[in-house]
């Protein structure tokens, strides 16, 4: 339950008590608030406890000792309050009271992770205050007004909420999550004009830009560095320039862990000690590249776990991450120094397909939106086996998978585990024996990953009939769209190319009882196209499928037709390859 009672500056009262069934829970007894890291907002009238019931079933109450409570400082503007519930086992229940003073936005999020029973927001503040609420929720909602003398007063409730579930090809969590937002926006007292406080987003961009933390560190000059200085030596190409400089600083800062714009401990600092947070790294990232005279400018975005940026809500918060957008003729990049993966041909994952703010300008405060996007970018894999068919009724052949582009930052990021993990991620609960594998041009930026190994899988009989899959190494060996009903949109993150080529070679004196039908599958809007063509000849079976993907996003009103689609699909590529005897 959450209040707001502003008769001066808001303050937010929170009061959360959670049970915890079974040992799975116990991870939630561990709490962390973030709070603003300076003398305007405070955490006050603190207070957490643990019950339990003990064995003649009277409720035992175990107080958090206040010993136990931290505030950590995360840096100049942020810090947390970390404490751990004593006492917890299963059927605890955990209790924890506050007011933070000071705060002018609340989010309350109806939803988490875990069921709720009941969710109560509830406002309470004069009628001079004039508050802005966007509501971000598809669930019934019991909404109650009543005026008190001279105050508003709302209540906002929610019952027996759903946990959100975890649904293949989310955007984001925070994008779904049921939830409300608040804006101070005017102040309106008797007898004077009407004061507005909402921002515009030149006013959010000019106080950035003469923000200590962010503006005034894009003109910090860099002390020099004998070997970037050695590297970017007699190199005029504008290209390699911005390579060689985004190389170095992936190559040679430590990231903390902490995304945000700020540089709040200064870039200079950063730069010293080769550690920071991702502001802090971007930012020294603008600078050299400025300083080598590249084009580039701070481009404002939101990670996917933060959640969508809303432009029609002016306000820095919305974002937690710079990067660095670079021009080079007619071309743009985007990099990010903290993605150590993603060569700066690519647009980092993270941020494909969503809006971003450019600074253009920062001496008169130009700005403008931009949706990150890179046409030519997306999956690519390709697969060829070659395989025999033995006597024994066993498959034995030998498997190529190419990737490149996004597939193949998908593998290297596997590949650090070791090829153990890259294994399960080729085989997944297909029945197949793998050995020999072999990796190779994983970390170089202009090559594919190219995987090599050799495989062994069973060929299935009943009674004079043979047959085989052909589904192996693809990635589409599980359909990842079977249940009726979908909640959230569908995010590919990017375009994708797919090409399984495949040649068997059949026992001798076996032949082909039928072959499979050349076939193309399109999606009703063409973004998905599935071609097969099959061959056979001299003993010799070959299939050459290929799958087209021209969209990256489908909103959730498209999922049953994207679900038919993969059904059919998934019968396509699942299809068996039957073989029998030949006749005398």
């Amino acid at each position: 339950e959450s209040s707001v009672n502003n008769p001066i500056f808001e303050q937010t009262s929170y009061h959360s008590r959670l049970k915890i069934f079974n040992k799975k829970g116990f991870d939630v007894a561990n709490i962390k608030i973030w709070y603003p890291n300076n003398n305007l907002v405070s955490i006050k009238n603190f207070s957490a406890q643990t019950y339990n019931l003990d064995a003649a079933g009277n409720i035992i109450v175990t107080k958090v000792d206040k010993a136990a409570i931290f505030d950590k400082k995360i840096n100049n503007r942020w810090s947390e309050r970390v404490f751990v519930f004593p006492d917890i086992k299963e059927g605890s229940v955990i209790e924890y009271k506050y007011r933070m003073e000071g705060v002018t936005e609340v989010t309350w999020r109806f939803q988490r992770d875990i069921p709720v029973r009941l969710s109560r927001f509830v406002m309470d503040f004069p009628r001079e205050l004039i508050m802005r609420v966007t509501p971000f929720y598809s669930l019934p909602v019991l909404r109650y007004n009543d005026e008190k003398a001279l105050r508003n007063y709302t209540t906002y409730t929610m019952e027996n909420i759903p946990a959100l579930e975890e649904e293949s090809y989310m955007t984001n969590r925070q994008d779904y999550i049921q939830r409300l937002e608040t804006r101070l926006v005017a102040l309106e007292f008797p007898n004077r004009p009407r004061r507005d406080l909402s921002f515009t987003w030149p006013s959010v961009v000019k106080k950035l830009l003469d923000d200590e933390d962010f503006g005034k560190q894009l003109k910090k000059n860099l002390p020099r560095t004998i070997d970037l200085d050695k590297a970017l030596a007699n190199v005029n190409d504008p290209y390699l320039k911005m390579q060689i400089i985004h190389r170095y600083v992936k190559d040679n800062m430590v990231w903390d862990k902490y995304d945000n714009i700020w540089a709040a401990e200064g870039v200079r600092a950063a730069w010293k000690s080769k550690k920071g947070t991702s502001g802090e790294i971007n930012l020294i990232l603008i600078n050299l590249l400025r300083d080598a005279d590249l084009k580039t400018v701070p481009l404002l975005v939101s990670t996917r776990e933060h959640g969508r940026i809303n432009t029609m809500m002016p306000g820095y918060e919305q974002f937690n991450k710079v990067l660095a957008y670079v021009t080079i003729g007619d071309k743009n990049y985007v990099l990010d120094a903290v993605d150590k993966a993603t060569p700066p041909e690519l647009v980092p994952l993270d941020f494909m397909v969503s809006e971003g703010l450019l600074i253009k300008r920062p001496d008169n405060y130009d700005w403008g939106w931009i949706t990150i996007w890179n046409d030519g970018a997306r999956f690519q894999q390709d697969v060829f086996l070659n395989a025999e068919i033995l006597p024994s009724g066993k498959m034995q052949g030998v498997a190529t998978v190419t990737s490149a582009g996004y597939k193949k930052l998908e593998i290297q990021d596997e590949a650090k585990e070791g090829n153990e993990n890259l294994q399960k991620l080729l085989i997944g609960n297909t029945p197949v024996l793998v050995d020999s594998f072999s990796i190779k041009n994983v970390g170089n930026d202009s090559l594919p990953v190219v995987q090599t190994f050799k495989f062994t899988a069973l060929v299935s009989s009943s009674g004079d009939y043979n047959y085989f899959s052909l589904n192996y190494f693809t990635g589409f060996e599980k359909n990842p769209f079977i249940k009726e009903e979908r909640k959230t949109d569908i995010f590919f993150g990017a375009k994708q190319e797919y090409k399984f080529n495949s040649i068997v070679f059949l026992p001798e004196g076996y032949t082909m009882r039928e072959l499979p039908k050349n076939i193309k599958l399109i999606m009703p809007d063409t973004s998905i196209v599935f071609k097969r063509i099959s061959a056979f000849d001299n003993d010799m079976l070959s299939v050459t499928t290929s799958i087209s993907f021209t969209k990256p996003f489908y909103p959730q009103e498209d999922y049953e037709a994207l679900r038919d689609y993969y059904k059919k699909m998934a019968a396509m590529l699942d299809q068996k390859f039957v073989y029998i005897k030949k006749k005398n």
